[in-house]
């Protein structure tokens, strides 16, 4: 029998134990013996629930245990969680977390901790709930280069933005629902900001590069700045507005950003609508190829876990390699990328086309006083100094 610990019973850990109950039969089978969870770590009681025998409150009291052989990490945040997994890791336990913060801030630390160990740390969940990218990524695309990783990424503002394009509603007010329905936070800045969408392609990045990503590097834009005329014109041009996730290869590098972006209907993600994650990878031997799937919840995402589990079941006492040093990688500027934008501006064509030259104007009749136009393929800097010539730049979103 494998006895397993679950650091913090969230939704994530609460779903992690209800995954091994549900599932225990086929889960015994593919490792070949039996998963007991022996451990639950939490702050606080559980009265009055089976699970309560299992608390402890105390993280030594599972680091200093030799029957546990996996730890379930799904407490979030970096710390205490870094100082958690860190002992586990040390005391030769191997470790599967959901936690992105956590993964993009030390997984390069972490991956060495347990080579050094001959223990594993697993991530799966931390990016894209449900969808198995990771594993991808580090087995069935080993031969590939990946020259581009594309994705929406955050569950609540794929689901926000769905919401304004078919309900023509305004961002406060779709706010307001996701957070009634429990997709959104009660402070929903990390998703709305994109600062969530940037870890997770920090991590991808750090996976495909084989160096550390700091997702500080990344440049990083929310949707709060989206509004239901942007919906308007999007739709008025065939496309769909989408906080993109992108990590691209530059030579030796890659250019990695977080946006909202004007997908025409022929992309893959042109219709990933409402909760739902996916991520399209383009390799240099593959070609094109799109994950998709549940990217948030309380199951799609203990599903990963507890595959993660199954995973560091099979090599208890075998080190899976993984590429990623500590070593910074260092992000090429996104400034330098070409592509065409989007625009809205209070000025009129003959001060357009004065910053901008020949330029494709978009006519909404809902738009009042302003002018909407599409510039020619430009890079982001030369973007910048033309709008900065123009002035009174309502809005700018970007091609793809």
């Amino acid at each position: 029998m494998i006895k397993i610990a679950v650091m913090g019973y969230g939704t994530i850990g609460t779903g992690v134990v209800q995954v091994i109950g549900t599932n225990q039969d086929s889960i015994c089978k593919k490792v070949g013996e039996e998963i007991e969870v022996k451990y639950i770590l939490d702050v606080r009681d559980f009265e009055g629930d089976p699970i309560q025998e299992k608390v402890v409150h105390d993280y030594q009291v599972i680091a200093n245990d030799p029957e546990v052989a996996i730890v379930v990490e799904t407490m979030g945040g970096v710390e205490p969680a870094y100082t958690f997994v860190k002992a586990m890791l040390l005391a030769g336990k191997s470790v599967t977390t959901s936690n992105k913060a956590l993964v993009a801030a030390k997984g390069a630390d972490l991956i060495a901790t347990a080579k050094e160990k001959n223990v594993n740390f697993m991530f799966e969940a931390s990016v894209g709930g449900g969808i198995p990218i990771i594993r991808a990524l580090n087995s069935c695309l080993t031969a590939d280069r990946i020259e581009e990783i594309c994705g929406i990424v955050n569950g609540t503002t794929n689901y926000m933005m769905t919401k304004m394009t078919e309900d023509g509603c305004d961002f406060d007010e779709v706010l307001k629902e996701a957070q009634a329905k429990g997709y959104a936070e009660k402070d929903p800045t990390a998703d709305i900001e994109g600062h969530d969408a940037g870890r997770k392609i920090a991590i991808l990045t750090s996976l495909i590069a084989g160096q550390q990503v700091d997702f500080e590097d990344v440049h990083t834009e929310g949707i709060t700045k989206i509004s239901a005329t942007d919906i308007l014109y999007a739709k008025k041009m065939d496309r769909s507005i989408k906080l993109l996730a992108i990590s691209k290869q530059v030579g030796e590098t890659y250019a990695v950003m977080v946006a909202p972006f004007l997908l025409p209907k022929d992309h893959p993600l042109f219709s990933v609508n409402g909760v739902f994650n996916a991520i399209f990878v383009r390799g240099n031997m593959l070609g094109d190829a799109m994950f998709y799937g549940s990217g948030a919840g309380s199951l799609p995402t203990a599903s990963a876990v507890v595959a993660d589990v199954v995973e560091l079941a099979k090599h208890i006492g075998k080190h899976i390699e993984l590429e990623w040093k500590s070593q910074k990688l260092t992000i090429a500027d996104y400034r330098q990328q070409a592509m065409r934008f989007f625009v809205r501006t209070t000025k009129d064509q003959a001060a357009i086309e004065n910053a901008f030259g020949n330029v494709e104007y978009i006519e909404v009749p809902q738009a009042g006083d302003e002018i909407g136009f599409v510039t020619q393929e430009m890079k982001e800097a030369e973007y910048e100094e033309k709008a900065a010539k123009l002035g009174a730049i309502r809005q700018m979103i970007r091609f793809h």
